[in-house]
Parts: C-alpha cells; sequence; structure tokens
C-alpha cells in the first residue's frame, strides 16, 4: 500500500478541501501550544470540511474522474491483493520465454476461497512506471494471463481479474510478437472457462488492453474509476485533431461507473472513501473484498454452464438499443 506518510500529491480540484484541512490542523497546534479551548471552532471546521469533501466528490466531472482514476498514488492490482487475500502467491511467466511486468498474477486466499488473482500493474514512480511499462501489457503478459486462467479452470478456482491500464502495448515489438492475436484468444478462451470470473476496473479501464482480462460473468467498477473504448485524449485527436479538447470527449464518451451502470455494461459500482481510494487505500481494499466475496457467493452457486450462459448473454447484449419511430 502506499505509505500514509509521504506529502500529497493534489489534484486542482482538491485543493480548497486540502487548505481548510491544514488551516485545522494548524489551528488544533496552536491550541495545544497555547492551552486554548477551540474544540467548537474545530467541531465547526471539521463539519465544514465533511460537507466540502461531500460537495466535491459527488459532483466530479468525467475528466476529474479521470484524473482520480490516474492519480499516482491510487492503490494497483498488487496493493489490493496483498489488503485483501489471506495467502498470496505471485506467479511468472507466460511459458513461452516472456514475464511481462505490467501484468502480475498468481493463486491466492479470499476469505478462505482458493481464487487465482491477476491483473494490470502500475508503477508508483519513474522508475518503476518504466519498468511496469505504464501498465501497458506486452502479448507475453496476455498469454501469462490465460495460462494462469486455464489453471485456475484446471483446478476449479474462481478467477478475479483486477483492470487498470490505458491500453495494450501498442509497439512495433508488441504487433511483431503477435498483439491483437494474443488479446483475441483471451477474449474467446474467458468465454468457455467454467469457474466464476469477476472482473474490477479499479483504475484505468482503455480499449482492447482492458478487455484482454476484462470477460466475465460479472463486471465490477470502483465509484472513480473510468472504462472507455479510447482514451479522451485519442478521442479528442481523432474527432477534433485537437487532444486539448479531452475534458470535451471524456464527457462524449460515457467513461464514468455510473454511466456505464446506466447503460447496462457495469454491474455493481464499489463505493470508494471519502476522497477517493488513494485517501485510503486500507478501506478502499476492505470495501472491494466486501463486494468480491458477495459476487463470487452468488456466482459459486450456479452451474458452470449457467455461468458460460451468464457470460455469453451479458457481451452480447452490450451495444443494444431501442428506436422509436414516429407515426
Amino acid at each position: 500500500m502506499p505509505s500514509p506518510n509521504r506529502k500529497p500529491i493534489l489534484l486542482d480540484f482538491e485543493k480548497p478541501l486540502a487548505e481548510l484541512e491544514a488551516r485545522i490542523d494548524q489551528i488544533r497546534q496552536l491550541a495545544d501550544e497555547n492551552g486554548v479551548d477551540v474544540s467548537d471552532q474545530i467541531r465547526q471546521l471539521e463539519a465544514r470540511a465533511t460537507q466540502l469533501r461531500q460537495e466535491i466528490f459527488g459532483s466530479l466531472s468525467p475528466s476529474q474522474r479521470l484524473q482520480l482514476a490516474r492519480h499516482p498514488r491510487r492503490p494497483s492490482t498488487l496493493d489490493y491483493i496483498q489488503a485483501m487475500s489471506d495467502e498470496w502467491m505471485e506467479l511468472h511467466g507466460d511459458r513461452g520465454g516472456s514475464d511481462d511486468p505490467a501484468l502480475v498474477g498468481g493463486v491466492g486466499r479470499l476469505a478462505g476461497q482458493p481464487v487465482v488473482l491477476l491483473g494490470h500493474q502500475k508503477g508508483r514512480d519513474t522508475k518503476d512506471n518504466v519498468a511496469r511499462n505504464f501498465g501497458m501489457a506486452a502479448p507475453g503478459g496476455y498469454r501469462k494471463a490465460m495460462r494462469l486462467m486455464e489453471h485456475a479452470d484446471r483446478f476449479g478456482m474462481p478467477i478475479l481479474t483486477f483492470i487498470d491500464t490505458p491500453g495494450a502495448w501498442a509497439g512495433v515489438d508488441a504487433e511483431k510478437l503477435g498483439q491483437g492475436e494474443a488479446i483475441a484468444y483471451n477474449l474467446r478462451e474467458m468465454f468457455r472457462l467454467d469457474v466464476p470470473i469477476v472482473c474490477t476496473v479499479i483504475g484505468e479501464g482503455g480499449s482492447g488492453g482492458a478487455l484482454g482480462i476484462g470477460v466475465g460473468e460479472q463486471l465490477l467498477m470502483l465509484e472513480h474509476s473510468v472504462y472507455t473504448v479510447a482514451t479522451p485524449e485519442a478521442c479528442a485527436a481523432i474527432l477534433w485533431k485537437d487532444a486539448g479538447k479531452a475534458p470535451q470527449a471524456a464527457g462524449a464518451l460515457k467513461i464514468t461507473a455510473p454511466d456505464l451502470k446506466e447503460l447496462g455494461i457495469v454491474d455493481r459500482i464499489v463505493p470508494e472513501p471519502d476522497g477517493g481510494a488513494h485517501g485510503n487505500p486500507l478501506q478502499a481494499a476492505e470495501l472491494l473484498k466486501q463486494a468480491l466475496v458477495n459476487t463470487l457467493g452468488e456466482l459459486m452457486s450456479l452451474t458452470p454452464q449457467q455461468r458460460r450462459e451468464m457470460r455469453y448473454q451479458k457481451f452480447r447484449q452490450i451495444g443494444v438499443f431501442s428506436e422509436q419511430i414516429p407515426a
């Protein structure tokens, strides 16, 4: 988990709240030094801070949610796995000569249930991000993920995937190694697996890179995560030839959890702590764990055939709409 003692990284819309909280700390410190009772004033300011936090995070625009989803201190796949699982052993390699650090996975226990956990892994700082390729998996990463999922299916273990990537690696080498084929293979094979599959968007879910581990009976999204066919910057560059119009594109793309829940793409929105998951990673992990345990409990009661049909119908219904023709 990110260290709570490090200096916070503030987004623009968080600054008024941070200034108020700093003022509260300053007043409390001065009162302690001078032996003055300012408890009433502190209570009033804390109530105002709570109200301001609810106002800010209750009315975020799509582009502001995107900033939260990309926050450098937002918990990663490994952060959640280590906080939620009773036991955890990372497994490496795609058995084809590659071990992509941008996609991690292994076996563990969630509330006593043996599971396979895997997901995209971004870095915590610039050096780590370069090593992890900013969470953009290569073909070997998706092949490693499929190897782990086949292992899960063979031994009857549910699969939990965690999506957090701007997209699959789009380099020349990735194309040479079969990026499109690796993702397409995963899409096909995940539909045939017998065990429960629960996918969760924990940060940024981008394009085919997200879908490569995103086929399941249930799709969860953290409250301030995003899920999109293309990044708003890419969309703006394509439509308006201007990446600066990304905020406008973010609104049009319907990338937020509430929008996607309304469209029937997301099955469940997992609430985040006040101020976002980066503000209280342990509480965020506990909320996600409870949602996963509840979802798994529902899916484990179904037969493999029912789960496969549920998975199939979920994706068949995406994009369905009705059009009313005037009389």
